[in-house]
């Protein structure tokens, strides 16, 4: 890979990404067992591609002789016969047979169980098989030759979710000699010795590769995440900590307590209240799922401030206290939630003045400023507002 740029690589934003990392692994792992193949030509490597992904959960992957024709190899006969060679079972009316009838490939490797080469539960499956097709039809490589094409795979499988990438030590050789086609497509941005960008076209085609470090980081936050769990466990309240800790607060504190601790609709237990008060919340992190799946969710619920202030409003005059995060959501209907999504929506409201609360007091929340801009106020607010 030579040094070079594409001029028109950066024209465009990329697109949301179509893998996560957790299936971007996916599609470098079937990627590896393709290029692991006992087979010489860049038709049997793409083929197996296509078949391998299908295989993934039953070990028989189906192709029809219009898929075959639609991959455009150069020797599908001799693909299937480098497959067949390599210990695939394939049908022999697949060259020749009916051209709609699905013929299935049995790939040993992919057979169920232990020693499955693809162990790929079924909707991580069906992702990488879309994100396979994908690539293969993605403007700047459908017409390519099939080296184009593998390229194309191999190359975006291995960018992180900057578009930057270096070519697997496990490339096809012939990959190499197509990426100048790839980079004058704009498929790729840029080239330097090993090292290379995605363009930004196709930028939602990133496998989201992850270096060990970063995985190592991700595994050291995730094991201080569960010490806090386990060192908030053993410090957990009994009634006599929790008798005296209330004994300490204020008056408006402690009334604010007894409210929540006390009523009727919510019935919460011991278990939840006393450390969410005593201990106050824990930290909830925004990984980037949960910020995309909130952009996503946004854009479902544009109006979604005013439903939350107006929610408060209705369930402190219920309640005679707030609503915590997961009453909020359940209360509008926000349905299949996750604990960070719900974090993310409700900061961002906060941040919106759309609500606000008395941090680290729990079950606070009520109308913001924005919200006191548009009328929305608690009854004992109205007239502060109006003043």
């Amino acid at each position: 890979m030579t040094t070079a740029s594409a001029g028109d690589g950066a024209a465009a934003s990329p697109s949301p990404f179509l893998l996560t990392p957790r299936q971007g692994e996916g599609a470098r792992a079937l990627l590896s067992y393709v290029a692991g193949l006992p087979v010489d030509s860049v038709d049997a490597r793409l083929l197996a591609v296509v078949v391998g992904i299908r295989a993934a959960r039953t070990g028989v992957g189906n192709l029809t002789g219009t898929d075959l024709r639609s991959l455009r190899l150069e020797d599908p006969e001799g693909a299937l016969a480098e497959l067949t060679a390599a210990g695939w079972e394939v049908p022999g009316q697949l060259i020749g047979g009916e051209p709609d009838v699905p013929y299935g490939i049995v790939v040993p490797d992919m057979a169920p169980g232990p020693g499955s080469a693809l162990p790929l539960g079924k909707d991580a499956r069906s992702r990488v098989s879309g994100w396979s097709m994908r690539t293969r039809l993605a403007k700047p490589v459908r017409k390519g030759a099939p080296a184009v094409r593998l390229a194309a795979l191999f190359l975006a499988a291995h960018c992180s979710d900057e578009l930057a990438g270096q070519a697997p030590a496990e490339l096809p050789a012939a990959c190499y000699g197509a990426v100048p086609v790839l980079l004058e497509k704009g498929f790729l941005a840029e080239v330097s010795g090993q090292t290379y960008r995605l363009g930004a076209s196709v930028g939602h085609l990133a496998g989201r590769f992850r270096t060990p470090e970063e995985l190592a980081a991700i595994a050291r936050e995730a094991e201080e995440r569960r010490a806090a769990r386990e060192a908030a466990a053993a410090a957990e309240p009994t009634p006599e900590s929790w008798a005296a800790w209330k004994s300490g607060v204020s008056p408006a504190l402690l009334r604010h307590t007894e409210a929540v601790e006390s009523c009727g609709l919510c019935r919460l237990p011991f278990e939840r209240v006393a450390p969410a008060f005593m201990s106050g919340p824990s930290p909830l992190p925004a990984p980037r799922a949960a910020l995309e799946a909130y952009e996503s969710w946004r854009g479902a619920h544009p109006d979604c401030g005013r439903e939350a202030a107006l929610f408060t409003v209705e369930f402190r005059a219920e309640h005679g206290h707030g609503p915590s995060y997961s009453q909020l959501c359940k209360g509008l209907g926000w349905k299949k939630l996750g604990r960070e999504l719900r974090g993310v929506i409700v900061h961002t409201l906060i941040a919106e003045g759309w609500l606000t609360a008395t941090p680290p007091v729990p079950w606070t929340l009520r109308p913001g400023k924005t919200a006191h801009a548009r009328g929305i106020v608690l009854p004992g607010q109205a007239v502060r507002a109006g003043r």
